[in-house]
């Protein structure tokens, strides 16, 4: 496995003149995130489910970085309305846009549909974001070392996608709706990879997650099942800064590779980006074209044509 020995947070460039949006940027990792790409001059577009939670950890980084370049706008990426409201905002705001962190994520929730009939985990985590990459790549192509962030999980290679049964009529628990969920975003990632490179395109799609981590993804487990969550898991995961370290790693060093999957490296040691090979599923280049196609026709969004395959 590669790796950026030594690279931590703390190595992070100056992001001056740069414009990032970062989805779940309200919370958990899209705070951590968020927190320093703009302490490092970085513009950042705080893409959140609500504005009035976004204003206050807005404010709350201006504390303590009176300068920096914060924007709240509203995206429910359940909803695909809501995705293309946020993409008709954002343009009439701003011209170019450097870095889209696709980092928001809902997990282990009860069984729900989006607006579109689709899986909550599913149409939140991977069709939200496809939408939402595909409307932001005109604008992404005009940036400065542009690349799209995809935020995935090890647990990609527990899920069973079944693009015949995307409402999860037929079978439905928690953890394998996530997990599926994340198999997704990482055919996505790959998929997109191979097309923007088919396109000539300058703008790069990268895959990281960020290992075992402090957030609140299992906020809707019953209690019982989330104390014991807590007791037992959490002493197995990172601080939010240490955990953000990959996808601030791929957002910001242009030499970050494609086709990996960038983690923050072996649990009980100082978070350093690492670059492993997908496996499994991840690799079922058709089952990723596949995906890509129900994608285009379940949110109406057709970004770039297939790869010679």
């Amino acid at each position: 496995m590669d790796s950026a020995p030594g690279w931590t947070v703390a190595d992070l460039t100056d992001q001056s003149g740069r414009t990032f949006v970062v989805t779940g940027a309200s919370s958990g990792l899209g705070v951590a995130i968020t927190r320093h790409l703009a302490a490092r001059g970085g513009r950042v577009v705080m893409a959140v489910r609500e504005t009035a939670k976004g204003a206050r950890v807005r404010a709350g980084i201006l504390r303590d970085h009176p300068r920096a370049d914060l924007v709240v706008r509203r995206l429910d990426l359940l909803d695909l309305d809501s995705v293309r409201a946020f993409t008709e905002d954002l343009g009439s705001a701003v011209d170019v846009v450097d870095a889209l962190v696709n980092n928001a994520g809902i997990g282990t929730v009860p069984r729900r549909l989006s607006p579109q009939g689709v899986e909550s985990q599913f149409a939140t985590n991977h069709l939200g974001h496809f939408a939402l990459t595909g409307r932001l790549l005109p604008v992404l192509t005009a940036g400065r070392t542009p690349v799209v962030v995809t935020v995935s999980s090890g647990l990609y290679r527990l899920g069973r996608l079944d693009l015949t049964d995307l409402a999860a009529e037929r079978r439905y628990s928690p953890g394998g709706a996530y997990a599926t969920s994340k198999l997704a975003n990482v055919l996505f990632g790959l998929e997109l990879d191979r097309r923007l490179r088919t396109a000539g395109s300058p703008v790069r799609s990268l895959l990281t997650h960020p290992g075992m981590t402090r957030t609140d993804l299992s906020r809707d487990l019953p209690s019982l099942a989330r104390r014991v969550e807590t007791v037992v898991m959490g002493p197995l995961r990172r601080p939010l800064d240490e955990a953000a370290a990959p996808m601030l790693f791929a957002a910001t060093v242009p030499t970050a590779p494609t086709g990996r999957h960038i983690g923050p490296g072996r649990l009980f040691r100082r978070a350093e980006p690492t670059f492993a090979p997908l496996r499994g599923t991840a690799t079922d280049r058709q089952l990723a074209a596949d995906l890509w196609a129900r994608s285009e026709e379940l949110t109406g969004v057709r970004p770039l044509p297939a790869p010679l395959r």
